[in-house]
């Protein structure tokens, strides 16, 4: 079972952006919210109880125990891994895919950085990668699908421990987890049609009563957005994307026998 969760702030809840006399709203800024991913049955973006009290004791508002942040953020960055993503990884460079940053070289070598066979071995694992840097210690994700013998999606995460343990996550700071493809393109398709269900109603609410007061807000383009960003999931749907795995396989020759000289 693969799920994105996610709350919204209430709309009358939303810090503006900027400081002084004109604070402004937008449309991404309309999506303030906690979420997590559920897959598996693992909350990766759960918080552990410690870090919830931590908050709380810091005066932080009672909130699903999940990472706080703009909810189109994650939205964005699966829609942008998504057409690779979907791209089937041969079996005898999963690992290397799964192995991301771990397999990357770090040289000075000019002939090395230049090699376009390297470029695709990097892009093969970097552009499945949906890193959630922006949150302190969040994990990185990467996915990659498998068709034989079943028709699979992969997600393997890696967190960053965080030194001081103040932020801690329910989930085991390094796994693997996977689910079937259409379970998978059924969740990224539940979590794309929630999230704008959402934000009209926002958006109309906005629309019906203009913005805040002291808040700047542009409804024309507001509305214009909502209905713009309500494409992007098709549009990444239709990108069809196939990578050139001689030259994947080629570039990680090249990475192993760098790292073993």
């Amino acid at each position: 079972m693969m799920r994105f969760r996610f709350e919204l702030v209430p709309v009358d809840e939303v810090g503006p952006w900027g400081s002084g006399r004109s604070p402004s709203l937008h449309w991404f800024a309309l999506t303030e919210g906690w979420f997590c991913l559920d897959v598996g049955g693992i909350e990766l973006l759960r918080y552990a109880e410690r870090t919830v009290a931590l908050f709380r004791r810091a005066g932080s508002r009672a909130a699903p125990p999940w990472v706080d942040y703009y909810v189109v953020r994650l939205w964005e960055d699966m829609l942008q891994a998504l057409p690779y993503i979907l791209d089937p990884v041969p079996d005898d460079l999963a690992d290397f895919v799964a192995a991301g940053s771990a397999e990357w070289i770090d040289t000075d070598d000019p002939e090395i950085l230049d090699n376009t066979l390297i470029d695709a071995a990097d892009d093969a694992c970097g552009r499945r990668c949906v890193d959630t840097g922006y949150l302190r210690y969040g994990p990185v994700l990467r996915w990659w699908r498998t068709v034989d013998p079943v028709d699979t999606v992969t997600v393997d995460w890696q967190f960053a421990a965080d030194p001081d343990g103040e932020i801690a996550f329910t989930a085991p700071l390094s796994g693997r987890a996977s689910v079937s493809t259409d379970e998978f393109m059924s969740a990224v398709t539940d979590f794309d049609h929630r999230l704008f269900e959402a934000m009209q109603q926002r958006v109309d609410r906005l629309a019906a009563t203009g913005a805040p007061a002291g808040i700047e807000l542009d409804i024309p383009h507001l509305i214009q957005e909502q209905a713009e960003r309500r494409t992007w999931l098709p549009r990444a749907l239709a990108q069809q994307v196939s990578a050139d795995w001689d030259a994947v396989r080629a570039g990680v020759r090249i990475k192993r026998k760098t790292m073993t000289a």
